[in-house]
């Protein structure tokens, strides 16, 4: 059983997942342009969600975070700051600071990117099917900005409680780590 319900791998055909329309992501800038003044279309984006001109991410992100974050693009595998690290703490989005997974469900799948087997909250992420490159994928992107972060994969036999990975970029993600928290106290 999938930590989805019904499993989105299964839920091909409604090209629908995690409540978006498929169609509402192939722009990654389609909600940035838009006013108080001009009617919203139902994007699966929430009303709180972090919007913010192209303008304005090409100025606050650096060019590969850019190329990541807003343009669903991938870091090469074995070169991201947190495909290896073991550190505690909690990963927030890099471009909105958005709580999203923690050191607890990150494990080693040696595939080159960090590796999660749930997020902190299913809220906190979104699904999209991603049918680029001639694949069939789920895209996990950030519930707040609507940033790319990776994807998730099930059915590939790690011994984690979801059978699920998600594989995420690390220039997707910014650690903050336990003890930079303020919260040194260990784990029980």
């Amino acid at each position: 059983m999938s930590i989805f319900g019904n499993s989105i791998f299964g839920n091909k055909s409604a090209g629908v997942v995690g409540g978006a329309p498929a169609n509402a992501t192939q722009d990654p800038a389609r909600h940035d342009t838009a006013t108080q003044d001009t009617p919203q279309q139902d994007t699966g984006i929430p009303e709180t969600a972090v919007r913010k001109s192209d303008e304005q991410w090409r100025e606050e992100l650096t060019p590969e975070e850019y190329h990541v974050l807003r343009q669903a693009g991938t870091e090469r595998p074995y070169t991201g700051e947190y495909w290896d690290t073991h550190t505690e703490g909690v990963y927030q989005c890099r471009a909105c600071g958005a709580e999203l997974f923690t050191s607890n469900e990150k494990f080693d799948s040696h595939c080159g990117w960090p590796s999660f087997w749930a997020p902190l909250a299913e809220g906190n992420v979104r699904y999209i099917h991603d049918r680029t490159l001639g694949m069939e994928r789920i895209e996990v992107r950030c519930a707040s900005c609507d940033s790319h972060l990776g994807h998730v994969f099930e059915g590939e036999g790690y011994g984690t409680p979801t059978d699920q990975r998600y594989c995420i970029n690390s220039v997707s993600l910014r650690l903050v780590a336990r003890d930079d928290a303020g919260d040194s106290t260990p784990e029980s």
